[in-house]
């Protein structure tokens, strides 16, 4: 199903141009919460859980709870893929991704689903994050409403490099174009690979001020897993993707910025093993779309938003 053309839901009513898939692992009083506010939302979208191979009895509480939402229980954590089987149980040709401990603000929805309706070239929209409690603005905003990227100049907001996952609402013809996420990057900075995949076939990428997504962080979670996954990750997008200068231009500013100590060590080991597929799969973007990785890497080399820490 094309949202080019799609009719426009009646405003205030449900909108059946956008579902919503909600990745989990271990955090079920927070994914009962993100629920709650989902389901309560005017759109009333159609929402999936895929629940990572929880064992604190995620499932059955979303069972009991939200009978109305679709659950996906993998026995294992699949992480970023756990999306690629929830998108393969909708039809519609919008799908808004969260986290279990993020919730679209009510009318979000259909803005974005608005938007993707008029610009059918448009692959990814980006919302304005929300930290709560206090409901400030988190720090990547500033980085995403101030993005360097040269775009379209049809564009309704900022041109992106890259997008948040957990905060983006994506076209579902481009995210089956590109195929999903990567089953090889796992959980951790996975969006930067089908970004530049998306921009290599001539889909854009945006920031849209209007849309707003909260996020509550949890406390449940692995902050040094995530940090060596993030370095493995960001090391083998490089390498699989950007040219030869640019690729060992940012190896080696990663190399001087991360912590040196025994996380930053697994990483980087983690990386290197992968060198084999990497090599084998190394599909260097073409200009066009190089040129967006390119004008992000001041950016990158100066935001406070974006650190290898934990």
């Amino acid at each position: 199903m094309s949202g080019a053309g799609a009719s426009a839901a009646p405003a205030g009513g449900p909108d059946p141009r956008v579902a919503v898939v909600v990745i989990t692992h271990q955090r079920r009083d927070e994914l009962l919460v993100a629920l709650g506010r989902l389901v309560a939302l005017p759109e009333q979208p159609h929402v999936v859980v895929v629940d990572n191979g929880s064992t604190d009895g995620t499932a059955d509480a979303v069972r009991t709870r939200f009978p109305q939402v679709e659950l996906v229980a993998s026995p294992e954590n699949l992480g970023a893929v756990g999306r690629n089987l929830g998108v393969a149980r909708l039809d519609t040709p919008y799908v808004a991704f969260c986290d279990d401990d993020t919730w679209w603000e009510p009318g979000s929805l259909r803005a974005a689903a608005d938007v993707l309706d008029a610009h059918p070239r448009l692959a990814v929209v980006t919302a304005r994050i929300l930290v709560e409690p206090g409901g400030t603005e988190d720090p990547i905003v500033a980085e995403l409403r101030d993005s360097p990227v040269v775009g379209a100049g049809w564009l309704p907001g900022p041109a992106l490099g890259s997008f948040l996952a957990g905060a983006s609402v994506l076209r579902r013809d481009a995210f089956d174009e590109v195929g999903g996420f990567s089953e090889r990057l796992w959980l951790g900075g996975e969006e930067e690979l089908m970004a530049g995949d998306l921009a290599a076939r001539g889909w854009e990428l945006c920031y849209l001020e209007q849309l707003t997504l909260h996020h509550q962080a949890s406390s449940a979670r692995d902050p040094h897993k995530r940090r060596a996954d993030g370095i493995r990750n960001t090391l083998w997008t490089t390498w699989l993707r950007r040219p030869l200068r640019p690729a060992l231009r940012r190896t080696l500013h990663l190399l001087r910025t991360v912590p040196r100590d025994r996380v930053t060590a697994l990483g980087l080991a983690r990386a290197v093993r992968g060198l084999p597929w990497v090599l084998r799969e190394r599909r260097v973007l073409p200009p066009h779309a190089e040129a967006r990785f390119a004008a992000l890497e001041e950016a990158q080399r100066n935001s406070t938003a974006r650190r290898y820490v934990s």
